[in-house]
């Protein structure tokens, strides 16, 4: 599966019908992000079950500051519409296959609970 390029339009569409998504926050002037950029596209050809996504931070800067982004590349893993993990920093390929394994066993559930109780603890 290749990378899709993820806009303000088709962000909750594209959230609601993954349960693992995976978004590159990038832009063309960034030299650590066009590096990056075959290491994920690569990794996109090996995971077919999850949604390997871009967003060019230049021309969707309100998705950008949705997701607080202050340093680019940055990645991040949205799972059952839950953002579980956000990082900036260009990944060599050994590092984002590890990643991806560790996101494949988060406990979605555990997730789902301690959200909860954090909720009601602000509430």
């Amino acid at each position: 599966m290749s990378t899709v390029e993820l806009t303000a339009d088709n962000f909750d569409q594209t959230v609601t019908d993954n349960e693992f998504v995976l978004i590159d926050f990038w832009a063309s002037w960034c030299g650590p992000c066009r590096q990056f950029a075959p290491v994920f596209e690569k990794a996109s050809e090996k995971h077919s079950d999850i949604a390997f996504t871009k967003v060019d931070t230049e021309a969707e800067q309100q998705l950008a500051a949705a997701f607080n982004i202050r340093s680019i590349p940055t990645l991040a893993v949205i799972r059952d519409k839950t953002l579980i993990y956000s990082q900036p920093g260009a990944l060599p390929e050994a590092a984002l296959e590890d990643l991806i394994r560790q996101a494949r066993e988060v406990d979605m559930d555990e997730v789902r609970k301690a959200a909860a109780a954090q909720e009601a603890e602000q509430a």
